[in-house]
């Protein structure tokens, strides 16, 4: 948990790495290895006030060292001023029990940008 609060804290507010983001929603439908495939559904709202962390944890209990990183992805598009972005994930976590494909998502993230400051003013 203490590693948890210091990864995002070491990556700083969104407002400071991304000066021109306005905001970010992340939207993500978990799925498990199951007879009914959707574990759940979430959406993450991120502010210029939030820390640009973008690190899900996966969902399926005893799940080691796995997760889904939207950093780099999202990191990449903003570079490029791309407005979405959507795609697959699996986890690559690792439990005796868990198959190498136990969890995975599909996300569709929406960045927007503030509007450009006019200089003179």
């Amino acid at each position: 948990m203490e590693l948890k609060k210091q990864r995002r804290y070491d990556a700083g507010l969104l407002s400071e790495r991304f000066p021109d983001v306005s905001g970010i929603v992340i939207r993500m439908t978990y799925y498990h290895k199951a007879e009914n495939p959707v574990l759940m559904e979430r959406t993450v709202n991120v502010f210029p006030t939030s820390y640009a962390y973008f690190n899900m944890e996966c969902m399926i209990k005893g799940c080691e060292g796995g997760g889904f990183d939207l950093t780099s992805l999202i990191t990449k598009h903003i570079k490029q001023h791309k407005k979405s972005v959507k795609g697959k994930m699996v986890c690559k976590g690792k439990n005796g029990n868990l198959t190498s494909e136990h969890a995975s998502i599909a996300y569709e993230v929406n960045i927007k940008y503030g509007k450009k400051k006019d200089p003179d003013k």
